[in-house]
């Protein structure tokens, strides 16, 4: 019986070695700015109760009307797999009590998000971001260091044609005064049924919409920026300020507004135009009001998500991904059985501080296993057989010109971290 092949999911983009190395990397120079600036890990699940993202993302969003995977667990739960991630945070940390120690609380966390969208180059229906939330403070320094951390994960992969977009969404006082003023004016707009619903939760969804004719329709639509209360108006000049002082270039994008209702005051994206209709590889902004929506105590926060696999993409337009080749410090060849159990002995030791070491498995003739070395990409390789056994000592050959150093057995470790300093 012949059995046909599983294919993953549509829309999944996996990453498989070589590449798996460049997406190892991506992520790794995005989480390293937030580790330096007092970030701690908080690792959640992928999955969460459904309200959690209907009454923390928003109604009004095509994350939650349309795009959300969410299915009912054998206790008759609603069940959605997480669109993003501030919400998670802030559900762990009101559950958790986090936020009844010392403020801020400030975490990164990375992962598969899932979205239930259109496949196309750069949008996937599983992606990977890394996050940072701040929860505690309403200072607008924090909002700049917030986007510099962003901003310095960018740099570490060695981009350049990105830039920052930034604007505020104001207060509770600043979206008042504005909501009057847009609800009036999109009444003078011939909607579909669908788009005047939406407009009706959350007038500001209407700048987010995509589409040409919509587009069109709100070019002369009032700007929340013009209706900025006094203090909200003085912090986004502050986070202005701050990040010029810090040599952070920025636009002012009055339209932004994002895919999330909860976003309120600085909200800001970075845009790589080398990635064509998906552009975004990260973004974010403050969410005064979220935690009380959740239950908790009425805390702000300001965080971000960033998008690995686009970033990748960027990396790779703008060619600063380093080589996928994989290498390893040493590979192993055993002649014979006593010889196999020696060397297994020996790489776990020389693992045990540090040393990538390989062996080469299934008794291959020493021509074949020789071949193997070469493929792996070792920068040295051992032949040990019965005669190094008894001499106690090994040939060291360095990959790289061929060039033989005879070793003891016992001195193996001292001269390969030797050699590997140089």
């Amino acid at each position: 019986m012949k059995f046909e092949k599983i294919q993953a999911p549509k829309g999944v983009r996996e990453y498989l070695p070589p590449e798996s190395q460049s997406f190892e990397w991506v992520r790794e120079q995005l989480i390293v700015p937030a580790k330096n600036a007092g970030y701690q890990l908080m690792e959640l699940p992928v999955f969460e109760d459904t309200n959690l993202f209907s009454r923390g993302v928003g109604e009004s969003t095509d994350v939650v009307s349309k795009e959300m995977y969410t299915f009912e667990d054998r206790g008759g739960r609603s069940i959605t797999l997480r669109p993003e991630g501030t919400a998670g945070v802030m559900r762990a940390v009101i559950e958790q009590n986090l936020d009844r120690g010392q403020l801020p609380v400030k975490v990164w966390y990375s992962g598969q998000f899932f979205r239930a969208e259109r496949p196309q180059a750069g949008r996937y229906r599983q992606f990977y971001q890394v996050g940072i939330e701040a929860i505690g403070t309403e200072d607008p320094a924090l909002d700049a260091e917030v986007i510099a951390i962003a901003d310095r994960g960018f740099k570490n992969l060695g981009l350049k044609n990105y830039r920052l977009e930034i604007t505020s969404l104001g207060d509770a006082q600043s979206r008042a005064a504005h909501r009057v003023d847009l609800l009036s004016y999109i009444t003078t707009l011939d909607l579909d049924e669908a788009t005047a619903a939406r407009a009706q939760i959350n007038p500001l969804r209407l700048f987010d919409d995509k589409r040409p004719d919509m587009q069109a329709a709100m070019a002369k639509a009032p700007l929340l920026l013009d209706y900025l209360s006094p203090e909200s108006a003085a912090n986004f000049a502050a986070v202005q300020k701050y990040l010029t002082a810090m040599g952070i270039a920025f636009n002012i994008n009055p339209r932004m507004v994002r895919g999330l209702d909860y976003y309120t005051g600085t909200t800001f994206e970075f845009v790589h135009p080398d990635l064509g209709a998906q552009s975004g590889i990260g973004g974010g902004g403050r969410y005064d009001g979220l935690m009380e929506t959740l239950g908790g105590q009425s805390l702000s926060g300001i965080g971000f998500g960033l998008g690995v696999d686009r970033a990748l993409l960027a990396a790779i337009a703008e060619s600063t991904v380093p080589s996928q080749e994989f290498t390893s410090d040493l590979f192993i060849i055993p002649l014979g059985e006593g010889a196999k159990e020696q060397t297994l002995v020996m790489a776990s030791q020389l693992r045990s501080v540090g040393i990538q070491t390989e062996i080469a498995f299934g008794d291959r003739a020493l021509k074949g296993a020789m071949k193997a070395a070469d493929k792996s990409g070792a920068r040295f390789v051992i032949v040990l057989g019965e005669s190094e056994l008894k001499e106690g000592a090994v040939e060291l050959k360095r990959m790289s010109d061929g060039v033989t150093t005879s070793v003891k057995i016992d001195q193996l470790q001292e001269e390969l971290q030797r050699a590997l300093s140089l």
